[in-house]
Order: C-alpha cells, then structure tokens, then sequence
C-alpha cells in the first residue's frame, strides 16, 4: 500500500469563500480535496439548531452520496447586541442565502444606535468530518474568534462579514487581514488546527 498516496475527501460546502479558505488550510496535508459540487451532491436542508448539527447534516450528507470521508464547516457570526444573532442564520440573515452585501447592511441598520463599546461579536466556527455515511464517532470541533462590529465596512479580503469584523487586538477588521493571516487566527482556522490534533491522536 502507498502510504504516501493522497486520500480523497469531499469538501462539503458550496461557499467559494470557505473552498478557498480550507484549501489553502489543507494543502500542507496529504489529501485530495474534491469539492461536493464535482461530484454532483445534493446539498441537505440546514435545519439544525446549531452550528454543530448543521455540519453533521452536511457532512454525512455528502459522505452518503459519494461513499467517501467529508468534511463539512458550519459557521456564523454571533452579536451580543442582538441576543447572537445572525448566528446559524448568518448567510442568509437579509433573505438570500450568500448576499453578504445585503447581510453586511441589515447588520449596520440593526447595530445603528448601538455605541462601538457595546458592539462586541465573535465568529462561531464547527468543523465536522465523518470517515465513512453512519461514523457512529464523527470528529467535531469548535473555535471561536472574538472581536466586534465597525461602524462601517472596511477592507476587501475574505467574505462575508468580514469587512465589519473588527478583530480584537489589531486595529483592523477581518477583510484587511491578509490571508495567510486571516488563516492562522481565524475560527475557521483554529478549528482545523484542532481537527488535525485529534486526527494525530487518533
């Protein structure tokens, strides 16, 4: 057996900001990513409760349809000021499901009359992998990056809300971050460096 053959796993996500993101993150490893759209998979209703149930939803989802280990990332933006919300509702919080422009200005009209002090908010990232459609133990793990909410949209990296995500001890938001950056520190990021750590105990 080639040990040092690279093993298939299906990316189960449609979100081209997040197939950037987890490619950059996985290509130091010995796996060949293949994205769920190549493959033709249906992608599930997201009607979980949380951040978790939605990425095991997805991640056996994708793993049923194609026989192969996924991986799935549920994530979200949570606001203190609005009780968490987008949070799971957090890519389509202005109707349409990936319209971060319409997101970014419903989440200003709604944070208006609330003072930079109190505009505290955390992006809220769960990475699933199931090894094979009924993994009775899926690895899950979650991370969190901590910041707040600008007053106004600034730089033009990443997605989402990243250009009104003020990370906290820098004196910039999410999308002035350079990526490789934006990698290490992120909720995103974090939770797969986790992943990788119960992968190596395992």
């Amino acid at each position: 057996m080639d040990n040092n053959k690279a093993k298939k796993l299906v990316l189960a996500t449609g979100n081209a900001g997040k197939v950037r993101e987890f490619s950059a993150l996985l290509s130091p490893l010995n796996y060949e990513i293949v994205m769920q759209k190549d493959l033709g998979v249906v992608e599930p209703p997201e009607n979980g409760k949380s951040f978790v149930e939605n990425a095991l939803i997805k991640a056996r989802a994708a793993s049923e349809q194609t026989g192969l280990p996924a991986l799935a990332d549920d994530s979200g933006l949570c606001v203190d000021a609005l009780n968490g919300a987008p949070g799971i509702f957090s890519a389509r919080f202005a109707g349409a499901h990936g319209d971060d422009e319409a997101n970014n200005q419903k989440l200003l009209r709604l944070l208006e009359n609330v003072k930079p002090e109190d505009r505290s908010a955390r992006y809220w990232c769960a990475l699933c992998l199931v090894r094979f459609p009924e993994d009775p133990v899926p690895l899950l793990v979650t991370a969190s990056w901590e910041g707040s909410i600008a007053l106004k949209a600034r730089g033009h990296e990443g997605f989402g809300y990243d250009p009104l995500f003020l990370v906290t001890g820098r004196n910039c938001t999410a999308a002035q971050l350079p990526a490789q950056v934006k990698n290490l520190i992120s909720h995103r990021g974090c939770a797969l460096q986790k992943l990788l750590a119960e992968l190596a105990s395992k």
